[in-house]
């Protein structure tokens, strides 16, 4: 497998195409595909700024997409990739949420660790609303600290 770059068109429609609870994106950092040996594009990964204001400190980035066609081991490649891109851009610590019932086993693989429970919910609110597009159960955090030796 090895990493390609991908435009936020091509990263979108990849997306559209095959992740199984979200859509696009609507702005991004950065992106990496992951291409097979016979120039398939297997998996995409987009990181943005977090989502989270509290996390917006200007040293933190988020993968806000991860999507395969479940090729093995390319989200581990893609968490991999990500972590080392965005820690060459100077990032300090790169974040994601997984589903509650998701094992994280490719994030642990990638030495991610779980950090706790982050609230899930809903958007909607009665003067502001929301159709609930993507799964409102609570999310397992991850982070990965890029410090130097990391």
């Amino acid at each position: 497998m090895t990493a390609v770059p991908m435009t936020q068109k091509q990263a979108n429609e990849f997306i559209e195409k095959n992740h199984r609870h979200h859509g696009r994106v609507q702005g991004d950092i950065f992106r990496i595909g992951a291409q097979d040996t016979e120039g398939n594009i297997v998996g995409v990964m987009t990181v943005g700024r977090p989502v989270a204001r509290g996390l917006q400190d200007g040293a933190t980035v988020e993968v806000t997409r991860l999507c395969t066609t479940g090729q093995e081991n390319a989200c581990s490649f893609l968490y991999s990739r990500a972590a080392r891109v965005a820690k060459e851009l100077g990032y300090k610590r790169i974040i994601t949420y997984t589903l509650e019932n998701e094992n994280g086993a490719s994030l642990r693989a990638s030495g991610w660790t779980m950090t706790g429970l982050a609230g899930g919910g809903t958007w909607n609110r009665p003067n502001r609303v929301r159709e609930d597009k993507a799964p409102t159960c609570p999310k397992q955090r991850w982070e990965r600290r890029l410090e130097a030796g990391k």
